[in-house]
């Protein structure tokens, strides 16, 4: 660089930044005293000198506050270890040819790992944290169980890293609540906090208080967002009861659409409140048995005519969707919010299987049957699910309800744990794997040993069928983190490379055997986990 002069030195001195960069931008030929661009330069030097000679140090931020103190004992040394490999790791490496190999998948099995640790109440090393939330930062399906596990430690920690702020969204796992009895600090959150601390504390004074919930509720409705009315009146799911009708039935006339649906939907669950009276009368207006003639009784279906005031005040609503005709819509709605136990009564008398059985006139049974798997849904009513799933071994297109799957997924799931396995395993002996997946998805983990044999035998007769296991990868996977790890010893036989039938695809036996010896590594691992958790 060229020595400075005085001159120059007092050029640069009285220059300003400011100034240096607009001579710098629009070039030295250009702009008026100047100087040469390497005089320029020079100055721009001076005064980066000057700048940090002269910076002063900024005042010290404040130190964060210590971190809560977590009551929860720590995990046995072995889960620790367990952890840190479970945060480490990642998705088993696929092999040639796209293969997955025989490895366990870690991180399929970390989210049973935190919902067995949160289960028996571990906190989570200190040391662990930031790993923990950098994973449920990555994937969603984490959130809940890593929230709960990393716990007030863990929401101190997020509040310091704006990439773990979803932790902050989470509300109600790990943060630190007043107690429900506590009635001052409990209105004080309830008035100033935040709405995901808000949620959390109505969810929580719900659970043990419902009364109180809906009090603290009706104290600030009518000064709400619309979009939090929703996600506040959504929280009375937990506990819904006969108390909550007169909150309800006023929600109905509420501005938002949003929230006169979910009022509607709400007061539906409720058999005995008035709005279910209304649909009932609505719904056997158009609905009864006829006897007329020589045939067997009949179900008789007049769909009402028009959609009034009083009907869309309830919950109908009036435009349907696309494709839909509006009597068969406004049906639909009618008849999926009317108590289940009155078709009992209105169709002679009759059980829930024999009126599912009964004939539909006139092409309505769809519609009907339709209607009343989202009645069972809603009400939670096994016998009704059960009379619309019909035999587990009658063919999915012949069944008396629905032929959908994901509708036969949600009546399942109105059935007592035991119920709803065993009858997804008589589907499974009856029918294959073929349509199985979203059935086991509603079962409970682990498996029984009924529902885990099912599934085993249909596997090892698609393995000897000599097709590819790859269409069964989806029951596959389920299997790896629902089966009861007790049965690993008894797959043992299926990992032998089985001798190739003729008409069986190439290679597929070894495919097989891999998959299987990846199965029973993995029940093999959780059972570990489980030891390990259990100290």
């Amino acid at each position: 660089m060229t020595p400075t002069t005085t001159a120059d030195a007092d050029t640069g001195a009285t220059a300003s930044w400011e100034e240096l960069v607009t001579s710098a931008l629009l070039g030295t030929d250009r702009r008026t005293g100047a100087g040469s661009p390497a005089e320029l330069l020079d100055a721009a030097a001076m005064q980066t000198l000057r700048r940090r000679a002269g910076l002063l140090p900024a005042p010290a931020p404040a130190l964060p506050e210590s971190a809560p103190r977590d009551p929860r004992p720590p995990l046995p040394e072995a889960a620790r270890r367990r952890l840190v490999h479970l945060l480490a790791g990642r998705a088993a490496p696929a092999g040639s040819g796209g293969r997955r190999g025989t490895a366990p998948d870690l991180t399929e099995l970390l989210p049973q790992w935190l919902a067995a640790a949160n289960a028996k109440g571990f906190r989570a090393p200190a040391d662990a944290l930031p790993a923990l939330l950098d994973a449920a930062r990555a994937r969603t399906d984490l959130r809940p169980q890593a929230v709960a596990f990393a716990g007030p430690r863990g929401l101190w920690l997020a509040r310091l890293n704006p990439e773990w702020k979803f932790a902050l969204r989470g509300g109600a796992s790990g943060s630190a609540l007043p107690d429900p009895d506590d009635a001052e600090a409990t209105r004080l959150l309830w008035s100033e906090g935040l709405f995901a601390e808000r949620v959390a504390l109505l969810t929580a004074v719900r659970t043990q208080d419902p009364d109180a919930a809906l009090a603290l509720l009706s104290s600030t409705w009518t000064t709400e967002r619309a979009e939090d009315r929703l996600m506040f009146l959504d929280s009375l799911r937990a506990g819904l009861s006969g108390a909550d009708e007169p909150f309800l039935e006023a929600a109905l006339a509420d501005r938002s659409r949003n929230v006169r649906a979910t009022a509607a939907e709400l007061l539906s669950a409720l058999p005995g409140s008035a709005l279910a009276a209304r649909m009932a009368d609505r719904a056997t207006s158009c609905v009864s048995l006829d006897r007329t003639g020589a045939k067997a009784p009949t179900v008789a279906v007049e769909a009402p005519h028009a959609c009034d005031a009083g009907m869309e005040r309830d919950g109908v609503v009036p435009v349907p969707p696309a494709g839909r005709g509006e009597r068969s819509w406004w049906l639909g709605q009618l008849v999926e919010a009317t108590p289940l136990a009155t078709w009992t009564a209105r169709l002679g008398g009759r059980t829930a299987a024999e009126v599912v059985a009964l004939p539909v006139a006139d092409g309505w049974g769809e519609e009907l049957h339709a209607a009343w798997c989202r009645a069972a849904v809603l009400q939670r009513n096994p016998e009704w699910s059960l009379a619309l799933l019909g035999a587990p071994s009658a063919p999915p297109a012949a069944g008396p309800g629905t032929a959908s799957l994901a509708e036969r997924a949600r009546l399942l799931s109105t059935l007592p744990a035991e119920g709803r396995a065993g009858w997804v395993a008589a589907f499974i002996a009856a029918h294959g794997l073929a349509d199985a997946f979203q059935l086991l998805g509603v079962c409970e983990v682990p498996w029984t040993e009924p529902l885990g044999r099912s599934v085993v035998d249909a596997l090892d007769i698609a393995r000897d069928a000599g097709s590819y296991p790859w269409s069964f990868s989806g029951v596959m996977g389920l299997a790896e983190r629902c089966l009861d790890p007790g049965e690993a010893g008894r797959l043992e036989s299926l990992t032998a490379v089985p001798d190739e039938a003729e008409n069986a695809s190439p290679g597929a036996g070894s495919y097989w055997a891999e998959a299987f010896q990846r199965l029973v590594a993995t029940l093999q691992l959780r059972a570990r986990m489980e030891e390990e958790l259990s100290g």
